[in-house]
């Protein structure tokens, strides 16, 4: 689970592992490793506080562009692979709006 936490002055990722200070108009990446799941898709969601999971974006490593949720594009939202199970979210010109809870999942059955 990744949190990104922007407050009008200031803001802040928090990850498992890492805090990182970030400010309004940034870029902010977030990484997922699947693991042992090799040959698969992340899909990325962003959720506030209290509110329901929203789909941002799916991406498969064989894929040119990611398929996006409905309220989310380029180049707002994008993501990258390293390897065919680790990928990244990445988030331009972060803003207040983007204060939220962001997890993945992963398909390995189907690709859209």
């Amino acid at each position: 689970m990744l949190i990104l936490n922007l407050q009008p002055s200031h803001s802040v990722m928090v990850t498992q592992k890492t805090v990182l200070s970030v400010s309004k108009g940034d870029t902010v990446t977030m990484d997922c490793n699947l693991g042992t799941v090799t040959d698969s898709a992340a899909l990325w969601y962003k959720q506030i506080p209290g509110g329901v999971p929203q789909y941002v974006l799916y991406f498969y490593y064989s894929y040119s562009s990611p398929r996006y949720g409905s309220g989310f594009s380029s180049p707002k939202f994008t993501s990258t692979h390293q390897s065919t199970s680790d990928y990244r979210l990445i988030i331009n010109n972060v803003e207040e709006g983007d204060s939220a809870v962001y997890y993945y999942s992963t398909d390995f059955i189907n690709k859209f």
